[in-house]
């Protein structure tokens, strides 16, 4: 599949990207490359073959959500570095109206 320079000035253009002449050139090279590999890996047959996001199993390693004072640290200590502080708690911007 060959691209073209207006193809590559329509694709600058819905990005809102100025491009150089030079650049059209390179980019008009570099997309038709890529479509080129693409078109080699349609050709691949995958029958059977599961998609995936990540080569290997993936599970969550999170632990559980719980609130937790660190050891040997006070909460007085903690709220020392505060740039402000509203009793025991971090004062912070309101974030949401």
């Amino acid at each position: 599949m060959a691209i073209s320079k207006k193809d590559v000035e329509h694709v600058a253009r819905l990005a809102r990207l100025a491009l150089s002449d030079e650049e059209k050139e390179r980019y008009t090279t570099q997309m038709g490359s890529i479509l080129e590999y693409i078109e080699k890996l349609k050709a691949i047959n995958t029958d059977g073959v599961e998609p995936t996001a990540h080569p290997w199993p993936v599970t969550n390693v999170w632990r559980e959500d719980k609130a937790e004072l660190l050891q040997g640290v006070t909460r007085d200590e903690l709220l020392q570095n505060a740039p402000e502080k509203e009793g025991p708690f971090f004062k912070v911007r309101k974030v949401m109206e």
